[in-house]
This record gives C-alpha cells, sequence and structure tokens, in this order.
C-alpha cells in the first residue's frame, strides 16, 4: 500500500506540472544573420519557434511512449482527406526601407562606372599603348640604342686618333733614347777595366744584349681614321636621341588623345546610367510584393482583432479550467490524506495484545480514516475517469493527428494533395493567390522557404506574377552603353615615332665608313710590346751583372745605366703601353660597331617604319578589341548589380520568417507543447492516481479490520497476528 501511495504521488505531482508548465517557457531567439553584398535593412524576428519544457519533458516523452502503446498506428492521410473532401470542398515601412536601400545601391554601380568613364585615358588609353607598345617600344628602343652607338663611335674614333698619335711620337721618342743608352753602355764597355780577366765574360755577355734595347710596336704606319671621324660628327649634328625621345613622348601621349576623342560620347554614356537608374527605381515600384503585404496586413490585422476581442472569455475559460483541474487534484490529495493519516495513527495506535472491541482511540482513528478514503474513492473515482478519457480522447488525438504530421510535415503534403480543398483546383493556395491553380505552389514549400527566413517573392513564387529576370534583364540596360562605347573612334594618326631626318641620319651613319678601317694593322701592332725586351728586366739584369764585377768605376757606371733604363720605362713605356690599351678597347668598339653596320641601321629603320604602319593602319583593329575589353567591364558593374538585386528581391527582400513564426507559434508551440502535452501529462497522471485507487482501496479496507474498534470480538488466527 506505501508502494501504490507513493507512485500516486508522484503521479500527482506530475499532474500539477501538467496543468501549468504552459506559463513558464522561454523561446529560443536565433541572431540575425548577414548579407554578402551590404545590408539590406531588415527588422530582426524572433527566428526560433522553439519550446524547451526543461526537466519535466522526460515526463511528456513518457506520455509520448505511451501513446505509441495505444496507438501505433501511422497518421491516417487517407482517412482524413475523404474527411475533408466530404465536408470541407470549399479556406509596410520595413518593406520600402529595404527597397530604397536597392535603389541606392545603384549609385554605387554609377559611380564606379563614371569613375572608369572619367579615367578613360588611363584605363583604355593605357590599354591599348600596352598593346601597340609591343611593337612600338622595341622600335624605339632600338632606334635610342643606335643613338648611344653614335655617341660612342665617335668618341672611340676620337681615342684612337689621339692614341696613334701619341704612341706615334711616344715610339720616336723613345728609340732616340734607347739608341743614346745603347751608345753609352758601350762605350762603357769598351773601357781597358773590361780587358781585365775577372770583368772580360761578363762585359761580353752585357755587350751581347745591348741589341734588344729597341722599340719593338712601329704605329708610323698605321692608317689614319680623320675621314670617318669628319662624317661621324657631322651626323651628330642631328640629335638622333631627340628625335627618338619626341617618339616616345608622342607614343606616351595615346591616353590623353583617347580622352580628348571621346568627351562627346562620355557625354552620352553618362546621360544613358542616369536614365537606367529611372527605370530601375520605376521597377522596384511595380513589384507585388507591395499588394501582398497588405493582403497579409489585412488577415493578420483581423485575426489580431479576433484575438483580442475573444481574449477575455479565453481568460475566463482558462481560469475555468485551473478551477477545475485544482478541485480535481484537490479530490487525489483528499483521499491521499487520508490515506497517509489512517497509516500514521493506525500504526501508532496499534496494540497487537489488544482485543478488537478493547482497541485504543488512534488506532481507530486510523481505521475510520482509511474507510473514509475508501469512501471517497469510490465517491471520486468515476469523475475521475470520465476527465481521463476526455482529456485522453482530446489530447491524444490532437498529438497524433495534429502534431506528429506536423512535425513531420505530413500535415502539408494533406493539405497540399491536389483538389481537397477545392474539388476545382489542383492547388489550392496558388488558386486562392494567383487566381491560377495550375501554378506548383505547395503549403509545405512555403512553410520550408519562410522557416528558412527567404523573400516572400521566392516563398510565394511571385515571378509567376512578376518576373524579375526578365524585367532586370542585363541587356535591356547595357544595349545603349554598349552602342555608345563601340561608337568610340580613336585617331592615332598624329603620332610620329621617328622623322624622315632622324631616318636619314641613321642611314648616314651606316655609310660613314668605319667599317672600312683597317682593324687587322691595329690590332697587329696593338698585340706586340712596346719594345724587344722588358727594360726593368734588362736593369735588373745589368745591375746584377755589375755586382759580379769588381768594386770600381766600372762597376758603377753599369749600376748607373741600369737606373737610366729604369727611368726610360717609368717615364715612357708605362705611357705608351697605357696608350695602346686605350687605343686596343677603341679599335676593338669600332670593329664590333662596324659589324654589318648597314644591316643593323636598316633593321632599326624597318622596325620604325613596321611600328608606325601599325599605328597608322592597324591601330583602329587593337583600339576596337580594347574598347570591347572596357566595355565589358563597365558593362560587368551592371551585371553585378542586377545580379545582387535579384538575390536580394528573391532572398532578402520581405523575408517571410514571420509567417512561418506564426504558425510555429500557433501549432508547435501554443496547441502542441503548451496544450496538447499539458493535456496529455494531466490525463497521464490524473490517469494513474486513478488506476492506483484501485489496490488503495483494497490495502484499506483490509488494513482498517485490523485498526478499528469491533462491537463484537473475532477469532484471528496466528497467521494474521503475524501479518
Amino acid at each position: 500500500m506505501l508502494l501504490a501511495m507513493a507512485v500516486e504521488l508522484c503521479l500527482l505531482l506530475l499532474l500539477f506540472c501538467g496543468s501549468t508548465i504552459s506559463e513558464v517557457q522561454p523561446i529560443y531567439k536565433p541572431p540575425p544573420g548577414t548579407l554578402d553584398f551590404g545590408f539590406v535593412p531588415a527588422r530582426t524576428y524572433d527566428t526560433g519557434a522553439y519550446h524547451e519544457p526543461g526537466p519535466i519533458g522526460i515526463l511528456f516523452k513518457i506520455v509520448h511512449a505511451f501513446l505509441y502503446l495505444v496507438q501505433p498506428n501511422s497518421f491516417p492521410q487517407d482517412l482524413i482527406r475523404k474527411l475533408a473532401q466530404q465536408k470541407f470542398g470549399n479556406t509596410q515601412s520595413d518593406y520600402q526601407k529595404q527597397i530604397d536601400y536597392l535603389v541606392s545601391q545603384y549609385n554605387t554601380t554609377k559611380d564606379k562606372a563614371l569613375s572608369d568613364l572619367n579615367n578613360v585615358g588611363p584605363l583604355l588609353g593605357s590599354r591599348v599603348q600596352e598593346q601597340l607598345g609591343k611593337e612600338v617600344r622595341p622600335a624605339l628602343d632600338a632606334a635610342l640604342t643606335m643613338a648611344g652607338a653614335i655617341r660612342e663611335t665617335k668618341e672611340a674614333l676620337e681615342n684612337v686618333s689621339v692614341s696613334v698619335e701619341v704612341l706615334q711620337e711616344g715610339t720616336e721618342r723613345l728609340h732616340a733614347n734607347l739608341t743614346d743608352v745603347k751608345m753609352h753602355l758601350s762605350n762603357t764597355l769598351n773601357d781597358s777595366a773590361c780587358s781585365a780577366v775577372q770583368a772580360a765574360s761578363t762585359c761580353n755577355i752585357i755587350r751581347n744584349s745591348l741589341s734588344q734595347l729597341n722599340i719593338n710596336a712601329n704605329f708610323t704606319g698605321l692608317p689614319g681614321v680623320s675621314s670617318q671621324l669628319a662624317k661621324v660628327n657631322e651626323v651628330l649634328k642631328v640629335d638622333l636621341s631627340s628625335l627618338v625621345q619626341k617618339g616616345y613622348a608622342a607614343f606616351n601621349d595615346t591616353p590623353d588623345l583617347v580622352v580628348n576623342q571621346t568627351r562627346n560620347i562620355l557625354s552620352d554614356i553618362k546621360n544613358v546610367l542616369e536614365s537606367i537608374g529611372a527605370n530601375i527605381s520605376s521597377f522596384t515600384k511595380t513589384l507585388p510584393v507591395q499588394k501582398i503585404l497588405a493582403d497579409l496586413t489585412v488577415y493578420l490585422t483581423q485575426s489580431e482583432a479576433y484575438v483580442q476581442d475573444y481574449f477575455p472569455v479565453v481568460e475566463q475559460y482558462d481560469f475555468y479550467r485551473w478551477l477545475g483541474c485544482l478541485i480535481l487534484c484537490c479530490m487525489v490529495v483528499l483521499i491521499l490524506i487520508f490515506y497517509y493519516l489512517g497509516l500514521l495513527c493506525g500504526t501508532c495506535g496499534y496494540d497487537k495484545h489488544a482485543s478488537p472491541t478493547t482497541r485504543g482511540c488512534i488506532s481507530n482513528t486510523g481505521g475510520n480514516f482509511l474507510m473514509a478514503g475508501a469512501g471517497f474513492s469510490f465517491l471520486f473515482s468515476w469523475l475521475l475517469m470520465i476527465v481521463v478519457v476526455l482529456t485522453f480522447v482530446t489530447g491524444g488525438n490532437v498529438e497524433k493527428l495534429v502534431c506528429e504530421p506536423f512535425e513531420d510535415k505530413t500535415l502539408f503534403k494533406v493539405l497540399d494533395t491536389p483538389y481537397l480543398l477545392n474539388q476545382h483546383w489542383k492547388n489550392y493556395l496558388s488558386g486562392i493567390l494567383f487566381k491560377n491553380p495550375n501554378i506548383n505552389l505547395t503549403f509545405e514549400k512555403v512553410y520550408s522557404d519562410c522557416k528558412e527566413n527567404k523573400g516572400i517573392y521566392t516563398s510565394l513564387h511571385l515571378e509567376n506574377l512578376f518576373n524579375v529576370n526578365e524585367f532586370l534583364n542585363i541587356s535591356m540596360y547595357t544595349e545603349d552603353v554598349a552602342l555608345k562605347i563601340e561608337h568610340i573612334q580613336i585617331n592615332l594618326s598624329k603620332i610620329i615615332l621617328l622623322d624622315e631626318i632622324g631616318k636619314e641620319n641613321l642611314l648616314n651613319f651606316s655609310s660613314s665608313g668605319i667599317d672600312g678601317i683597317n682593324f687587322s694593322a691595329y690590332l697587329t701592332e696593338i698585340n706586340k710590346s712596346v719594345t724587344k725586351v722588358d727594360l726593368l728586366s734588362f736593369a735588373n739584369d745589368l745591375e746584377a751583372r755589375a755586382d759580379q764585377l769588381p768594386k770600381g768605376a766600372l762597376e758603377n757606371a753599369l749600376k748607373g745605366h741600369a737606373n737610366n733604363i729604369r727611368m726610360i720605362h717609368n717615364q715612357q713605356v708605362v705611357p705608351l703601353e697605357q696608350a695602346m690599351s686605350t687605343l686596343n678597347q677603341s679599335i676593338r668598339l669600332l670593329k664590333r660597331t662596324s659589324s654589318e653596320l648597314m644591316v643593323k641601321v636598316k633593321n632599326v629603320v624597318s622596325a620604325v617604319n613596321a611600328a608606325q604602319l601599325l599605328i597608322n593602319n592597324n591601330a583602329s583593329q587593337v583600339i576596337v578589341q580594347e574598347t570591347k575589353k572596357f566595355m565589358d567591364t563597365v558593362i560587368g558593374y551592371f551585371e553585378q548589380y542586377v545580379e545582387w538585386v535579384t538575390e536580394s528581391i528573391a532572398m532578402e527582400v520581405a523575408a517571410c520568417k514571420p509567417i512561418a513564426n506564426v504558425i510555429d507559434t500557433a501549432v508547435d508551440i501554443f496547441l502542441c507543447s503548451y496544450v496538447t502535452d499539458s493535456v496529455n501529462t494531466f490525463w497521464f497522471g490524473l490517469g494513474g492516481s486513478s488506476m492506483f485507487l484501485i489496490p488503495a482501496i483494497i490495502f484499506a479496507v483490509k488494513l482498517s479490520k485490523y485498526y478499528r474498534r469491533m462491537d463484537t470480538e473475532d477469532v484471528y488466527d496466528d497467521s494474521v497476528e503475524q501479518w
């Protein structure tokens, strides 16, 4: 009996919870989302139609499990459809801000396009210049390089002329000085001191080496380069570098030429852009969303008024519901109180040695409480059972026929059954909205789209009333722009890369005669040493041999000649070697420059002519190609804008999440979570309590027999006493 009453108390608590749980549940609110292209103004909705029952939720699940036991069949779709067909064959400011924002973003596109058009010189002109520069710049670079080669040739010829003159004079003076040295050395060696036995062999060796003191290279026979230098100087009277720089400057003025020749067309394009903005603004005003929002607002207003009218009645009936539940709970509590008091008094006052006629007052009171509990159980059980049956039938069927089908969207599939709500309409929702029941618009799809917070345009398939893609066809807006841009005509014939004077100057250089210089004669002499013997080595050797002689005048004289030879080397041979090095570099430079000089010059002139021909005759093709690319860039801004507007209208403008919220709040939260779960929990707890009243009555009646005072005394078995 204690176990039965404990379970009954638990079910009573469930009963209280089931009747009050609908008043304390929070609603989850997820954060609003963001947009990719700016932020379309949007109201923040409570997008989470969600009910969290709290710890008592485990009892709700127990109730659901019990429902699956008593009603294992799935939702009877066919039956409901038949019943519906038999009985129901016949049932703005935020938006304007969003539209204004979409229209205002056109200014971003327009400003970017105007920026490119205002900078048509740096953009289009630079593109044209870049393409033409692939041939023009190498030609001008080659001409500029040739101008530098002319200057280097002049310097090399001057170096050759000066170096040859220096070498001729220097070798002549060196020859004279070496002759004097040989003569003085010969006189010294003829001295009587050399006849001595110790000096004779040394003097003979020195005497035999005197023939080496002579010049080796002979520059007197080299041809002059004065004629070539005169012709090159004549060529340099024309500043070829300046002429080439003028060509560069003329070619670099291409962006300015583009700006000057496109001013009128740019003005027309700007007017077209302004007209496009006006068209887009007028387009947004023709969207049918405003009308649909107005209709929905009327429905919502009517519904709100209906709720406000009947809300006092609902509150009154809710009080009656609360009072009725309280009375039923008090009945069960009263029975439990009697049972607990009976157990308490009976247990405390029980005396196993007392006879039934002599039991105490406390024990007798406990027995009377138990019998009172049993009596009230019989008195209230029929009412409790009726309430349990009624709430079970109501709550169980709402859970199985409404809540579960709503959760798995089976309910929407039933509503979407063709010809269900109207025997003449295949799709009821499209028939109501568009007066066209053949449009595939279903309750399930609309609810799912609104649940994802998509725009009304997408959710309600408003493209059947107004096709945004057709109106915002990019070709409608860009055709005029493309035509204006295609009419851009740019004439670059005023660009002169190199005039005839510059070309003639190049040809004159090629005929300057530097290729006729006898380079082999120069290189033959240059490759020789200035003297036949290294004077420093000769002087050192002479001084060493003088040391082999006996101390005296002969030794000192020979050392004096050695020092004289060193001085001649430092003062005359070294400058001559430097002059020969300069001559060597200049001759080799001239040889490289003169190699196929005529061919090189003709190639440069041909390259310049080809580049000039490209500018004069074929630049129009390049201009057309680059103009097309420029046009695609400008039109690309409009394509991006139109794509963003279309996406925003479809997904962001007039988001229909509130519609899903209304349905979720009415069905899932209010009807299913707040009402149905509470009703099911109530009948489950009340029914469980009523069920345990049966064993409680049996135990109470049996147990009261041992607590109550009897009028007559009975005979008890030992087994009964031990019980």
